[in-house]
């Protein structure tokens, strides 16, 4: 298959307008899901388990399709993204989908995510399988090296603190509870804080506008999110942590 540059850096575009989009027209509301949940009578509600699973499945399962259709099968992209973005969208699809006790999905927030991880599994598979020009220094030099650092470094955090938030609660209990433990002890947010780590070091590792697009979109999307987070355990819990901060350890 041939690179459809043109279209790459459309949709990068979009995507980095998408975020500022949304995170201007969230700045006061988040997007209704778990604790941030506004529902209607009407609204359709899906178990959040087949919710997850079906919404993350696009992302992981799109760049395994384009694969075959590579004409650098050993290439250093195939690399990055079985390597990087694959990894985290089958442990989204298959462990944490499985073993997530959360909330039920209004099904048109599933809906939605499933929309854009299938547009963004097509944009970095595609990107990187078909567009990416590595050297064959690239995976010796410091930004391979670093970028994948810190993707792994964000992976274990996020699903460390995934792991702390799922044992908070037994089976049944529809109470919250101040998260304790790794990042937790020092942000609200360290399941969030992990991700966006995740896809800044993707983003070094590759170099490329498409990468980082979907960085700075994760940054805008869970980011507040990570904010009113922190607010919802301020409000709730007089005894939180006083000097536990939202996102970035001792800053913000």
């Amino acid at each position: 298959m041939r690179c459809y540059e043109e279209l790459i850096n459309y949709l990068s575009c979009a995507l980095i307008l998408a975020g500022l989009g949304h995170l201007i027209h969230h700045r006061k509301t988040q997007t209704s899901y778990g604790r941030h949940m506004r529902l209607s009578p009407l609204t359709r509600m899906v178990p959040a388990k087949l919710a997850w699973f079906l919404q993350e499945m696009p992302a992981f399962l799109i760049p395994l399709l384009l694969m075959p259709t590579s004409h650098k099968p050993s290439s250093t992209g195939k690399t990055l993204l079985v390597g990087t973005f694959c990894v985290h969208y089958f442990q989204r699809t298959f462990i944490y989908s499985l073993r997530t006790r959360g909330k039920p999905f209004p099904l048109g927030v599933m809906v939605a995510a499933g929309f854009f991880c299938t547009v963004n599994g097509f944009l970095q598979g595609h990107y990187l399988l078909h567009c990416a020009q590595f050297d064959d220094e690239w995976s010796t030099g410091y930004r391979y090296k670093t970028g994948l650092v810190l993707f792994y470094v964000g992976m274990a955090i996020n699903v460390h603190s995934d792991y702390i938030l799922r044992n908070l609660r037994k089976p049944g209990e529809v109470i919250y509870k101040i998260p304790t433990g790794g990042l937790f002890e020092y942000v609200s947010g360290a399941n969030y804080l992990g991700e966006i780590v995740e896809w800044f070091g993707y983003a070094i590792a590759t170099w490329a506008l498409p990468t980082l697009s979907f960085a700075l979109f994760s940054l805008c999307f869970i980011g507040p999110r990570a904010y009113y987070h922190h607010r919802f355990y301020k409000e709730k819990f007089k005894d939180y942590p006083k000097l536990r901060k939202a996102l970035i350890p001792f800053i913000l």
